[in-house]
Order: structure tokens, then C-alpha cells, then sequence
């Protein structure tokens, strides 16, 4: 069973990449981590680091705490 927050979390990077009209490869160029990974993400299929969601979120132009309102 997949943790909430994981799912969660993958909700918001794929509507915050929606809002900015962006595909996982591109969002997973500025965020410069593998074009998979981003979609295994967004499907809550890895546990991400908080490196990672670092990453993820200035490449959304976002803080990390924005990733968890």
C-alpha cells in the first residue's frame, strides 16, 4: 500500500507541472534528475529524498514547504 504522503505529494508536483504547462521531461530537465523519475514521482512509485524535493521544487519555482500545503 502506497503512504499517503508519497501520494500526496505526487499529486502536487503534477498539478503544480500542470499549472505551469510544463511535461515531466522538461520539469525533469530544470530539476535535473532523470526524465523517469519524474513520473514515478507523480505516481508515488519512490520514496524521494529531500534533495530531490529540493530539486523538484525550485524547478517549480516553488519552497519546499510549498510542496506539502
Amino acid at each position: 500500500m502506497k503512504k499517503d504522503v508519497l501520494i500526496n505529494f505526487g499529486k502536487k508536483v503534477r498539478a503544480e507541472r500542470t499549472r505551469l504547462d510544463i511535461s515531466q521531461e522538461r520539469l525533469a530537465a530544470r530539476a535535473k534528475v532523470h526524465r523517469t523519475y519524474i513520473g514515478m514521482i507523480e505516481r508515488a512509485e519512490k520514496n524521494i529524498t529531500l534533495e530531490n524535493i529540493e530539486k523538484v521544487a525550485r524547478a517549480l519555482g516553488l519552497n519546499i514547504k510549498d510542496m506539502f500545503n
